[in-house]
């Protein structure tokens, strides 16, 4: 069935699959205080609704992938499609923050078995020469979904926080049934068992550090459960090294780590997307909140910034050619928190979107844009072709520690403010915060060092499509 596959039809179908992935993630963003309302959760509990999700597929990802090609990337791609869709219906049943979480942690395992099963599928439907132009698009598919999100979320929020859910249940209960039918069937490949165990260890010690941030606060920094968890990180870390180094198939290859352009790139996108995820949780919040602006307008009014990514990325691509990939993904990281400063200056209690908000929010979508594609472009020339698919993996699964991170850390610093002044302080300092992690990621991609025009060249495969 490989050869004879409609690649278009077979795009169309683990598109479907990026599309629930990411859509989904970005949607929970925006039905996160419609969460909380319904739920009564507090801001620190209900944290784990997003970060359940992300500590599981970034934990997950590398050795699903290795899974998927051992026993066959169609059988793996519908295996997740069909976790994911029954972890969404249980989503929406939940009755509980408990339950919603467990729910959530569920979506991860398919969310990380689907995204690199469906890169797989696409390659081998597509033939070689075409195959640069597919991966594009899929690229593509990934960033539209991610810039649409606040939007949809804030139209099905509308109705209800657990629309956010139920909409993926006839959109994988009607992939599933189509690629049965229509998707390739590549032969799997031979090769070692990927380390669970280590994943596992990688859960734990991300999972530890979360608890200790998100409720440092509550238990009091210097007590010592607080004290305990961060132990608990620590040995989980180190036991996650010791593993990648003895085991041989680990979850990250720390050979690679040593490629000091890609190890510099990794770094960058950690620290950068906790300062994504910081601000756009943060926004958010205080929009709803703080201004008593509906999901829907919160969306849409967010837009904005999200329309600048592919204009900046593409023009990302062309500045790498003349000032080199680190400069550009800098200028990114600057652009970001100035955007995110301009907030602590600029809003207050009084919703003033136009003169307080958007300047701010068409900065941070500058900065994305020229940041999160060149630092995808630097990771991914810095390694030869056969090391490609795992480095995308480990670049994949730092933006998810770092969308963990930020949130865990935001959480920890805007607390649970009391009245209208005490909130506008505590955001004031989440803002700084973020600005101060984008800002941090600055200098890490000023030391990437070109090949300047390889960079830039796969920059704009990325992006032109989108």
């Amino acid at each position: 069935m490989g050869t004879t596959a409609n690649p278009r039809l077979v795009f169309a179908i683990v598109s479907t699959g990026i599309v629930l992935a990411t859509l989904d993630q970005f949607m929970v963003n925006i039905a996160f205080p419609s969460i909380q309302h319904n739920l009564h959760g507090s801001v620190s509990t209900l944290s784990w609704v997003l970060n359940g999700y992300s500590i599981v597929f970034a934990a997950l990802l590398v050795p699903a992938g290795r899974l998927a090609a051992r026993s066959g990337r169609k059988r793996a791609f519908l295996l997740g499609v069909l976790v994911f869709t029954a972890a969404s219906a249980l989503c929406a049943a939940a009755s509980s923050v408990g339950l919603l979480v467990a729910a959530r942690a569920l979506q991860g395992v398919g969310a990380a078995v689907m995204i690199p099963s469906s890169l797989g599928l696409l390659l081998s439907a597509y033939p070689p020469e075409r195959r640069a132009g597919a991966v594009r698009a899929w690229a593509a598919v990934t960033g539209a979904s991610a810039a649409l999100g606040p939007v949809v979320g804030g139209l099905l929020v509308e109705a209800s926080w657990r629309w956010v859910f139920i909409v993926n249940v006839p959109i994988g209960i009607g992939a599933l049934l189509v690629g049965q039918r229509f998707l390739p069937s590549p032969a799997p490949e031979r090769g070692p068992l990927p380390d669970l165990l280590g994943a596992a260890w990688l859960a734990g010690g991300i999972g530890a550090l979360s608890l200790a941030l998100v409720k440092g606060q509550d238990w009091g920094w210097d007590k010592g459960r607080v004290v305990g968890a961060l132990t608990l990180a620590a040995v989980f870390g180190v036991a996650f090294v010791i593993r990648s180094r003895s085991h041989e198939s680990p979850v990250v290859e720390l050979s690679l780590l040593r490629v000091r352009r890609f190890a510099l790139a990794t770094g960058a996108m950690l620290v950068y997307s906790a300062a994504f995820a910081a601000m756009l949780l943060s926004t958010i919040v205080w929009s709803q909140t703080a201004w008593g602006w509906t999901p829907l307008r919160t969306g849409l009014l967010f837009a904005p910034g999200p329309l600048m990514v592919p204009l900046f990325a593409f023009l990302g691509g062309r500045a790498s050619a003349r000032i080199g990939a680190g400069t550009t993904a800098a200028l990114g990281c600057v652009s970001f928190a100035l955007g995110v400063l301009s907030w602590v200056d600029r809003i207050s209690l009084a919703p003033h979107w136009a003169t307080a908000m958007l300047p701010g929010s068409l900065l941070v979508g500058i900065g994305v844009g020229l940041t999160l594609p060149t630092l995808v472009a630097a990771a991914s020339t810095s390694l030869p072709p056969d090391r490609f698919a795992t480095g995308s993996g480990v670049i994949t699964m730092a933006r998810q520690v770092g969308f963990t991170l930020g949130v865990a850390v935001l959480v920890a610093v805007i607390g649970s403010p009391g009245t209208g002044t005490a909130r506008l302080h505590a955001f004031r300092l989440g803002w700084i915060v973020a600005a101060a992690a984008a800002l941090a990621a600055a200098p890490l991609a000023l030391l990437l060092v070109s090949p300047r025009r390889r960079a830039a060249q796969v920059v704009e495969e990325v992006v032109e499509t989108a």
